[in-house]
């Protein structure tokens, strides 16, 4: 039965505030095949974040920078494209095709297809299975839950305290995903994954002056060493001023205006770093981390301190919220702030609010459906600068600290034939953190062209504690860049054979 926006209802056995994929996958899974009904509630766009202010349109926009950057090192197609730019506006046409102009009607007929009801309007807690719903102008109706409500609302970009930075109206990332107005100068506050992915197509669509500000001493700090290092000097090699361990102290901008996402909010923009360097810029993007989307949600009234990330079970049921009526998903929850790990846990929570409305049992193995079985030392992530860098699970750092006898390999892509046929100079470097004591994989990272779709054979070793000599048996096709795992499996045991010789 198809769903209804606004309906003129005040029950349903599940509501979800949050349309985003989260969001969306929750009332989905809660629903299929149950009996159950749903009602997603969400005060802008549903799709969320992700379809129309982040994943979609930046992979949109970077996927014609790797096109180019490919292009340029292999022979018989360099000749053509060795000096040749992007059309800028033919990206951005196909961008904006991709977020479907920023319309998420689509995305609402979807969910009513589905049988799922949608609310436009801000939700948030008023008790127990409770939430009151805000629309666009003001009026507020009240709806309850037969059986969960499901937060999903997402995170915020962080906002450092720098004097003068809020004033200045600077960008945010979804002023870097709905770029229409290319900046001169530009300085990006912060070193982590949508910093870099966004001063990669920045420098790609003509910026001219870009200063990347970090008060860590590496970019992409939580990865491992050599990706922040190979980044940097691709970076720097391309005219990117990179400060590292620096910090802005003022922003200054005496001219703001209201132009509008992607466009430039006022005249230059004088930022004063804390080593005393005065720089002027035409427009600041600030790249420094997210915080929760929860301080509008109305958690003090089920005894939850507003503002946090909600810490969840292994079910996705709130902590410290008796009843398990109350589940978070995606963002919200942290501490993994990427949609695929969202629509995962997504995929838990409803499965589990299905299966206890229903009365059943949730099994108690390691690996079944009801059960979050990827924790934060699994969890998989890219980052589609150019050359990729894809990772899983821990890094060397990350297993030392957490007590794990580790056992490290790299190899370069050098090394392996399928490589230097997909570019004639492919530039890129794998490595594995084993735990030798299981003889598992529990951290795994790649870096060069193409390298997302590397990643998901490292996660699933990773996530099923596949033994290292199982592993010997998947063999990789030839000649493929996928050979590197050959190469990092014969480092690993050339290691192991000769600490034996020592011994």
């Amino acid at each position: 039965m198809a769903g209804s926006v606004n309906p003129d209802r005040s029950e349903w056995d599940v509501v979800v505030v949050g349309g985003g994929p989260a969001g969306q996958t929750a009332a989905l899974y809660a629903t299929r095949f149950s009996g159950l009904d749903a009602v997603v509630v969400e005060s802008e766009r549903v799709g969320g974040d992700c379809h129309f202010w982040a994943c979609i349109p930046s992979k949109a926009m970077l996927s014609p920078v790797h096109q180019l950057s490919a292009g340029q090192d292999v022979a018989g197609v360099k000749e053509l494209v060795t000096d040749r730019h992007l059309d800028v506006p033919s990206v951005l046409r196909r961008r904006d095709a991709a977020n479907d102009h920023l319309d998420d009607g689509d995305q609402v007929a979807g969910m009513l297809r589905a049988g799922v009801d949608v609310l436009r309007g801000r939700g948030g807690l008023s008790g127990e299975r409770t939430v009151v719903v805000r629309d666009a102008d003001g009026r507020e109706r009240t709806i309850t839950a037969r059986h969960a409500v499901v937060l999903a609302t997402g995170s915020l970009p962080r906002i450092p305290p720098v004097p003068g930075l809020r004033e200045a109206r600077p960008w945010f990332s979804r002023d870097a995903t709905n770029i229409h107005e290319v900046p001169d100068r530009v300085l990006v506050l912060g070193g982590g994954p949508v910093a870099c992915e966004a001063v990669t197509w920045l420098r790609a669509f003509g910026a001219r002056n870009i200063t990347v500000v970090e008060r860590s001493p590496r970019l992409l700090a939580r990865a491992e060493p050599f990706v922040g290092d190979a980044l940097l000097a691709g970076f720097r090699g391309a005219g990117v001023d990179v400060r590292l361990e620096q910090r802005v102290e003022r922003v200054e901008r005496a001219e703001v205006n209201d132009a509008g996402p992607g466009l430039i909010h006022g005249g230059p923009i004088m930022v004063r770093l804390d080593g005393g360097d005065v720089l002027t810029v035409d427009e600041v993007l600030v790249a420094a981390g997210r915080v929760s989307a929860g301080v509008d949600l109305g958690l003090q009234t089920v005894g939850l301190a507003a503002g946090e990330f909600l810490s969840t079970d292994r079910h996705m049921a709130v902590k410290d919220v008796p009843g398990q009526w109350l589940y978070a998903v995606g963002d919200v929850g942290g501490p993994a702030l990427m949609t695929h790990m969202g629509k995962y846990q997504a995929r838990v929570a409803g499965e589990v609010i299905a299966a206890r409305a229903a009365g059943r049992p949730l099994d108690t193995e390691p690996f079944n459906r009801h059960t979050d079985a990827v924790r934060p030392g699994r969890v998989p992530q890219v980052i589609f600068t150019d050359p990729e860098v894809a990772m899983v699970g821990l890094t060397e750092q990350a297993a030392r600290e957490q007590g794990f006898d580790v056992e490290v390999v790299e190899s370069d892509f050098g090394d392996v034939d399928g490589a230097f046929l997909a570019q004639d100079t492919y530039h890129g470097r794998a490595k594995l953190v084993v735990d030798a004591r299981a003889d598992v994989i529990i951290g795994a990272t790649f870096m060069g062209i193409g390298m997302a779709e590397m990643l998901h054979a490292a996660t699933a070793a990773v996530v099923a504690a596949t033994p290292i000599p199982t592993l010997w048996h998947a063999v990789p096709s030839f000649p493929t860049v996928s050979e590197v795992w050959l190469r990092l499996l014969e480092a690993l045991d050339e290691a192991r054979q000769r600490q034996l010789v020592a011994a």
